[in-house]
């Protein structure tokens, strides 16, 4: 049985024109809406959108989590850390770095008191490495956030658009068995990029997976409907016997068809992934 979550937002019709953003208008909602879902976990996020009003944040909020986690028996596993992907640790002033690193400490105590298993970094978009130099960068940044993990006993996921001759490069420079990587099926479906190949140079690193489809160089798409070898990925994941997370993050429809989709996509999950 593999763990499922949803990530948040999913649950919700998209706010702001965003196709991802934390729900600012209906967080609490989607607690009620993974149970009708027959998804027993969200994967939360934490940006600049919310960044104001986002419960993970602060001492009142972890709290009124805790509450609403107890009543509809919908845990928080993991933390989408979307802010530092708009907000990079790379392509910054030293002052920036420190700040935003002081935050991600911040964001592991807070989300240790929900029970969190790890938090997530997107090295995408906007805080892609684009070369060695920035690899270094980040490797040497994240390296300071190790003590963090070994008190906390929590991991450091790490997704990135980098191919499979240049992650290892960044994983060798954290050779942390808490720092993992977070599998993309779609990101690596875009970019052309092989499963087998993948997980031949750091499958043993795969700590989470975010399940989504698309076409080769293009966006997301329903799944079944893309390039994604869910069949290659399904049986790499199955060698390394991966018994991290499995985070659904797959394309929208209609607004306000939320529910019926995501238990559409439950089952094609529990098809392909022997669920």
């Amino acid at each position: 049985m593999i763990r499922l979550a949803i990530m948040q937002g999913r649950l919700s019709p998209p706010e702001d024109g965003r196709i991802q953003c934390f729900p600012r208008l209906s967080w609490q909602k989607e607690f009620s809406r993974a149970v009708e879902a027959g998804i027993p976990a969200i994967e939360w996020i934490d940006d600049t959108y919310g960044a104001d009003i986002n419960p993970l944040r602060t001492e009142e909020g972890i709290k009124e989590l805790q509450k609403l986690m107890k009543q509809h028996g919908v845990n928080i596993p993991s933390i989408c850390a979307d802010t530092f992907m708009e907000q990079p640790l790379v392509r910054c002033t030293e002052a920036q770095r420190q700040e935003r690193l002081k935050l991600l400490e911040h964001l592991f105590r807070q989300a240790k008191l929900l029970g969190a298993h790890h938090i997530g970094i997107p090295l995408l978009d906007n805080s892609a490495l684009k070369n060695l130099q920035e690899i270094d960068e980040a490797a040497t940044a994240l390296l300071s956030i190790i003590p963090i993990l070994e008190e906390l006993q929590m991991e450091l996921h790490l997704e990135t658009s980098l191919s499979p001759k240049e992650f290892p490069i960044l994983l060798w420079k954290l050779p942390h068995p808490l720092i993992k990587v977070t599998y993309d099926t779609g990101n690596s479906a875009s970019l052309g990029y092989d499963p087998h190949e993948e997980f031949s140079v750091y499958g043993s690193r795969i700590g989470s997976v975010h399940i989504k489809d698309r076409k080769r160089g293009g966006g997301t798409v329903e799944l079944g409907m893309g390039d994604t070898d869910f069949e290659g990925v399904a049986e790499e994941l199955k060698k390394i016997e991966l018994k991290g997370l499995y985070t659904l993050q797959a394309a929208r429809k209609e607004a306000n068809q939320e529910i019926a989709l995501l238990k559409e996509y439950r089952i094609f999950v529990e098809q392909k992934f022997k669920a």
